[in-house]
């Protein structure tokens, strides 16, 4: 009984997604359109992308770069800078939950090993701030892109247009953040970190990755990518295959089903167009506070009009609670095995911040709109 549990503790999403779908199922019995339900392209292009990453990420490139850059920084105001807007700008090509992997504990490190223990909160919430909000701005930086960018008909070009005003303010208000932090004219230093794995490697993934972007921008058929990155990642580090996150991917699947089967439902089919038709965007931000903004898209898509609103509704919707997005926990879980004790504080510094940055990039959409 006890792994039954600690598993729901740990993948709780997973687990309430498997839960719908199979309730569903005894009100539409299994059938050959459940096939029809899969977004097959949207599940190839994100399992590629999460090896691609992984990879990348196994090799010590991300970390090798970030060490790079923090090698030239001589105070905290610059450090911090660096360590906010290493998960801001990679995020829109790694993903979030990458970012903040990735990031996080070398952010630990380097804030611990420059004695500057008093940033580890405020600097590790406008990481993750930085990496939610980052991430909306391509097509490739979080599940939830991949996902509505492959129902929509916008291109690229339109996509990154669509949230580049939400993207600018959140720059913006993250360098107001930062240079409102404590003693940041105090000198620091820290030493490179050279690359821990292999240089052929990580050009094979980078390979992998330009590759893999053009699925995206549906010039090839995202099932090239799929049996591109197997037979390589097979052949060259085939325990890479099975590091990644594949309990996102089922929960994907669980969320297809159980919505596929609403959507031959008429009476909660109507009902829930009529309660999201003409408010994708609030009910993308509403349903994001309670379930997360990964399961509100594959929840909600199947009933939106209105495909951008919902788009901006479920990335803005990655601020406030701490489970509107799944990465934001990535962080948290990260800092409180490491600094159990600032878990509290943390908690209420990163709400106070993330409610904030909601109520203004609402605000910025009450202006302007989708375009």
């Amino acid at each position: 009984m006890k792994p039954i549990i600690a598993f729901i503790k740990k993948e709780t999403v997973l687990t309430v997604a498997w839960i719908l779908a199979i309730v569903s199922m005894f009100f539409v019995p299994p059938n050959e359109a459940y096939v029809d339900y899969i977004d097959f392209r949207t599940l190839g292009i994100l399992w590629s992308l999460m090896v691609i990453m992984e990879g990348l990420n196994s090799e010590g490139l991300f970390e090798t770069v970030g060490s790079k850059m923090i090698k030239r920084t001589n105070n905290v105001l610059q450090l911090s800078l660096t360590l906010v807007f290493l998960c801001f700008f990679s995020s829109m090509f790694i993903t979030n939950d990458v970012a903040l992997l990735t990031f996080v504990p070398f952010s630990i490190f380097i804030l611990e090993a420059c004695d500057k223990d008093e940033l580890l909160v405020p600097v590790i919430a406008l990481q993750t701030i930085a990496a939610n909000m980052g991430s909306m701005l391509t097509p490739i930086g979080n599940p939830q892109n991949i996902y509505l960018f492959s129902l929509s008909d916008m291109s690229i070009a339109e996509f990154v247009m669509l949230m580049l005003p939400y993207s600018v303010m959140t720059f913006i208000l993250l360098l107001i953040c930062v240079l409102l932090l404590p003693r940041k004219h105090d000198a620091i230093e820290m030493a490179e970190r050279h690359l821990k794995g292999s240089k052929k490697k990580c050009s094979v993934y980078a390979v992998l990755f330009v590759i893999a972007l053009f699925s995206v921008a549906k010039i090839l058929p995202y099932y090239w990518i799929v049996i591109l990155v197997l037979v390589v990642c097979f052949l060259m580090d085939k325990q890479i295959l099975l590091k990644i996150d594949y309990a996102l991917l089922f929960t994907f699947i669980g969320f297809f089903i159980f919505t596929g089967n609403l959507g031959t439902l008429d009476f909660i089919r109507n009902g829930l167009l009529k309660i999201i038709t003409g408010h994708e965007m609030a009910t993308g931000v509403l349903a994001s506070q309670l379930i997360s903004n990964v399961p509100a898209a594959l929840l909600l898509s199947d009933f939106a009009a209105n495909l951008r609103g919902l788009l901006l509704g479920v990335n803005l919707g990655g601020l406030g609670t701490l489970i509107a997005s799944m990465a934001s926990l990535i962080s948290f879980k990260l800092l409180a095995h490491h600094r159990n004790e600032l878990k509290g504080k943390y908690f209420f510094v990163f709400t106070l911040l993330n409610v904030i940055y909601l109520l203004i990039l609402c605000s910025l959409y009450g202006v302007i709109g989708p375009k």
